[in-house]
């Protein structure tokens, strides 16, 4: 058996289309799709990855709000932004970059996002739905490797998979 390649960048670039035609739709009803994301301290990764969300919510028309916060942002301070944003009508989905400074619980501030806002699929309510399959946001990277396989026309039912990694996501 030999590796296949997969182009991502058509795949991205036809679900990106499709996106954008949504936003569009939703838009001319008087609804702009909202991402709020939140980075917490100066990881390099992190600044690339939430601009490059930025970005992207640019080019479909998305309503976007980065809040870009030192990394000295108490866990208190951080919660109250999270509870303005699932209050905030103009924001659909709230992203936490990850990851959070040391003094900062993870945990509570992903338990601390509306289940209905939670565009990574970290909230345990989410991530009890996937479990049990009921309907539920995705974890973006499973859910973006499964995208290309499928793109791909590779038929994976009955194949054995290897995971590695060590963290939630």
């Amino acid at each position: 058996m030999t590796a296949q390649l997969i182009q991502g960048k058509p795949i991205s670039d036809a679900i990106r289309e499709q996106i954008a035609e949504k936003a569009s739709s939703l838009i001319a009803r008087g609804i702009t799709p909202g991402l709020a994301v939140v980075l917490v301290g100066d990881d390099p990764a992190s600044r690339v990855y939430v601009g490059s969300k930025e970005k992207a919510c640019i080019q479909l028309g998305f309503y976007s709000e980065v809040h870009r916060l030192p990394a000295e942002t108490t866990q208190k301070e951080l919660l109250q932004l999270i509870d303005k944003l699932n209050k905030q009508s103009t924001i659909h989905g709230i992203l936490v970059q990850l990851p959070l400074p040391k003094h900062i619980d993870e945990k509570a501030v992903i338990d601390a996002i509306s289940v209905e806002k939670d565009v990574d699929g970290f909230h345990p309510v989410s991530v009890g739905n996937l479990v049990i399959g009921d309907d539920s946001l995705l974890p973006c990277t499973p859910a973006g490797v499964i995208e290309l396989i499928k793109s791909s026309g590779m038929d994976i039912a009955g194949k054995h998979a290897v995971v590695i990694g060590r963290s939630n996501i």
